[in-house]
C-alpha cells in the first residue's frame, strides 16, 4: 500500500451507494494515521442518504487520530462542508474524501475537479460484485460514466478497488467468489489496485489469491448485529 500511494496526499472514494466506500474510506484514513508522518483530515461529503454515513461513527473515527469534517444535513437540503479546497492544496497533510453514492453525490466534488485531477490525488472507485450496479461491465461503465460526467474526473485518474463483501456475514467462499468475478470482469479494461477483505477473513484468504489485500474493520454495522443491542433485548 505504501508503495502504491507514494507521493499522494489526497484520496477520494467514489462509487454507488452500498458499495462499501465509506467503510473503506474510514479504514484507509486509519491506515494513513499509522504512517505517522502527516495529520489526516477526513471529509464526509455524503449528502444522498440518511443512514450508514461516516458521520454516524464520528467518535470512533476521531479516536483513531483522524480530524473529521462534515456539515449536518437538514431534510433534503444539500449542505457542503467547508475547508476542502484549502486542505487539498496543503501537502503537509493527508485528505480523505468520502463522497456520496452515484452521480447525485458526485456533484459535491465537481467544483474541486482541477485539484482532484492533479498527480497528488488518488480517486478510488469502489466495485462490489454483490451489488446490482456492478453486476456486469455495462452496469459498471454506465455508473462510472455518470459519476465522471458530474464530478469532471478524468478516466485515467480513476483507480479501481474490488470490495467483494456482502456485509458482516460475508464468508471466505463468498469473498473469493466475488473477487474472482470482478477480476475477470474489469481487468481487461482497467487494473484493480487491491481488494478489501474483512479483517477476520484476512488470514484465511491471504494465501488463496495473488491480489493485494487490504483488511478492513467494520465500523458501520447494523445495530441488530451488535451484541449489546441483542443482549439488551432491543
Amino acid at each position: 500500500m505504501k508503495e502504491m500511494i507514494a507521493g499522494k496526499t489526497n484520496f477520494v472514494f467514489i462509487g454507488e451507494a452500498g458499495s462499501g466506500k465509506s467503510e473503506i474510506a474510514i479504514n484507509f484514513a486509519r491506515y494513513l494515521v499509522t504512517l505517522n508522518d502527516k495529520p489526516v483530515h477526513f471529509f464526509d461529503m455524503d449528502m444522498t442518504k440518511p443512514l450508514f454515513r461516516s458521520r454516524d461513527v464520528i467518535d470512533e473515527i476521531e479516536s483513531l487520530g483522524v480530524i473529521f469534517h462534515h456539515e449536518e444535513q437538514f431534510y433534503d437540503a444539500p449542505v457542503l462542508v467547508g475547508g476542502v479546497n484549502l486542505l487539498l492544496k496543503d501537502d503537509s497533510c493527508y485528505v480523505v474524501m468520502d463522497v456520496g453514492g452515484n452521480d447525485t453525490g458526485a456533484r459535491s466534488i465537481g467544483g474541486y475537479a482541477p485539484k482532484i485531477n492533479k498527480p497528488d490525488t488518488m480517486v478510488y472507485y469502489v466495485l462490489n460484485a454483490f451489488r446490482p450496479w456492478s453486476g456486469d461491465i455495462d452496469a459498471v461503465d454506465k455508473t462510472l460514466a455518470s459519476i465522471m460526467g458530474i464530478a469532471h474526473i478524468r478516466l485515467e485518474n480513476i483507480h479501481m478497488i474490488n470490495n467483494p463483501n456482502n456485509g458482516a456475514s460475508t464468508t471466505a467462499d463468498e469473498f473469493l467468489e466475488g473477487l474472482s468475478k470482478m477480476e475477470a470482469m474489469v481487468r481487461p479494461y482497467k487494473p484493480l489496485d487491491f481488494a478489501c477483505v474483512k479483517e477476520d477473513l484476512y488470514e484465511e484468504v491471504k494465501t488463496l489469491t495473488d491480489v493485494p489485500l487490504f483488511p478492513v474493520h467494520l465500523y458501520l454495522t447494523y445495530p441488530w448485529l451488535d451484541d449489546a443491542y441483542v443482549q439488551g433485548g432491543i
